[in-house]
């Protein structure tokens, strides 16, 4: 199948869809963080990425900063308990974590797939 038109990498990353025709989903379920082999939708093979430790490292950087400024600033106005820390924070890092993963790699995929579109035909 001829590669068409790729979908705009920042609307395939946010959405987590196919890098070419923005239709499917990138992922094999909706808490996954493993690729599909194929897109469901044009059919792009998609399992000659390679996205390394680029995604997860932007991700501990960014969500790091963020949450622990977040619960400097929680302490610091309102002094609440100890254990309020403990129910709040632990959900909150690994929900936004996992949800800032998938966007990260499916955005580092549908920019590689624009940027090196001939490793993919390959």
């Amino acid at each position: 199948m001829p590669a068409g038109p790729a979908a705009s990498p920042l609307a395939a990353g946010l959405a987590c869809r196919c890098p070419q025709c923005a239709a499917a989903p990138l992922y094999r379920g909706p808490f996954s963080l493993s690729v599909a082999d194929r897109c469901a939708s044009c059919g792009l093979d998609l399992k000659s990425h390679e996205e390394g430790d680029g995604p997860a490292v932007l991700v501990i950087l960014v969500l790091g900063f963020l949450l622990v400024t977040l619960a400097l600033w929680i302490d610091a106005a309102f002094s609440p308990p100890w254990w309020v820390h403990l129910i709040i924070w632990p959900p909150a890092v690994g929900l936004t974590g996992l949800w800032m993963l998938r966007v990260a790699k499916a955005t580092l995929i549908a920019m590689q797939f624009r940027h090196r579109r001939h490793d993919f035909d390959a």
